[in-house]
């Protein structure tokens, strides 16, 4: 599931995606279209048209998982710019997502990658 599972990137596809495919359409939209692995440690999250549905994609030793969202009530903010190359967000970036906030939360505290001390 996705709450243990580890998985490296997310990637979302732009635009919306004709969630009528299931495992095999999917992995061939991010072979094909998005030039990466389906078999990698990421996820890869769709959308439909009426942004409330979510189809996410995932590997995981040897099969693949199909999560899919349905929201009874809102609509999911998603990044309306139909383009070949999927949009690589963070873990963080995809609860929001998940929560029905935007991707850009511009009063999120900022990750520092500080690696010293005094």
């Amino acid at each position: 599931m996705l709450t243990n599972s580890q998985f490296e990137r997310v990637y979302i596809a732009r635009g919306n995606t004709d969630l009528r495919k299931s495992i095999d359409g999917l992995a061939v939209i991010v072979k094909e279209c998005f030039e990466l692995d389906p078999f990698s440690p990421c996820l890869f999250v769709f959308c439909n048209r009426k942004r409330d549905k979510l189809k996410i994609l995932q590997w995981e030793h040897n099969g693949f998982w199909l999560h899919y969202r349905r929201l009874e009530r809102g609509t999911f903010h998603w990044p309306s710019e139909k383009e070949a190359t999927p949009l690589h967000i963070s873990q963080r970036q995809l609860r929001w997502l998940l929560d029905g906030l935007p991707i850009e939360q511009r009063q999120a505290h900022r990750e520092v990658k500080a690696r010293t001390i005094l």
